[in-house]
């Protein structure tokens, strides 16, 4: 069995990669692709925690620039999260992983309360934990969600997944096809530029308590499994050079 590189992380997955082609939604098929990902790094005793964004189903900064008030677009951008991270537990718990939801915001029925200490402890059991409804607060991102928790819970890594994205460049590859792919950068590198990889407060969450970042493409399958074992692909983003 080929030995991992980090031994807890967190995985940070966009709304829109669970929403595949379609994009919107959910789609079934990319659910279960990321869920037998996630078990192949499960089976080498990686400790997985995981954040979800909500583009697929609502974004507050664009309910907020059609007129809704920031706030409520927010909460309800965090609702959205938590409808995906519920998702992805189903996927999770029919490939066999036990799994739980953390909620920032209370809402017992569906979703535990998030607790440091409680999520820390599942994830010493081999459970995987998904970190829902953001930070409980309008106006963070899911990004600065991801911060957080990975420095709350010692998180070695942030896989920062992409949809059919490879890394980072200095142009979206998408709309320039010459476009330079970035080996590595510092997060100094993200806010001087003004990358579109993480917001600014993310950026300095992770430089401050020295969280490297790796951004690939969670289009191909197995990329989770290589990023974990080591292989260069992506980008990586670091505090220093």
């Amino acid at each position: 069995m080929s030995t991992p590189k980090y031994r807890r992380v967190i995985l940070k997955l966009s709304g829109e990669a669970l929403a595949g082609e379609q994009g919107y939604g959910l789609d079934a098929k990319v659910l279960s692709s990321i869920a037998s990902q996630i078990k192949e790094v499960v089976e080498l005793g990686v400790e997985v925690a995981v954040v979800v964004g909500g583009g697929n189903i609502w974004r507050g900064i664009s309910g907020a620039e059609s007129g809704m008030d920031r706030a409520t677009a927010d909460y309800m951008g965090m609702l959205a999260t938590v409808m995906n991270s519920l998702a992805l537990q189903d996927a999770l718990e029919a490939q066999g992983l036990p799994t739980r939801v953390q909620s920032a915001i209370e809402m017992r029925q569906v979703a535990e309360p998030y607790i440091r200490r409680r999520a820390i402890r599942h994830l010493e059991k081999g459970r995987v934990v998904i970190f829902g409804a953001g930070l409980g607060n309008p106006f963070f991102s899911t990004d600065t969600n991801a911060a957080l928790r990975a420095a709350e819970i010692e998180a070695e890594m942030i896989l920062m997944a992409k949809n059919n994205v490879d890394g980072v460049y200095n142009a979206d590859p998408r709309y320039h096809p010459d476009a330079v792919k970035y080996e590595s950068l510092t997060y100094l590198d993200i806010v001087n530029q003004g990358l579109a990889v993480m917001d600014s407060t993310a950026s300095t969450l992770c430089m401050e308590n020295e969280i490297p970042l790796i951004v690939f493409n969670l289009s191909e399958e197995g990329n989770i499994r290589r990023v974990i074992l080591g292989e260069m692909i992506g980008t990586v983003v670091k505090g220093s050079n």
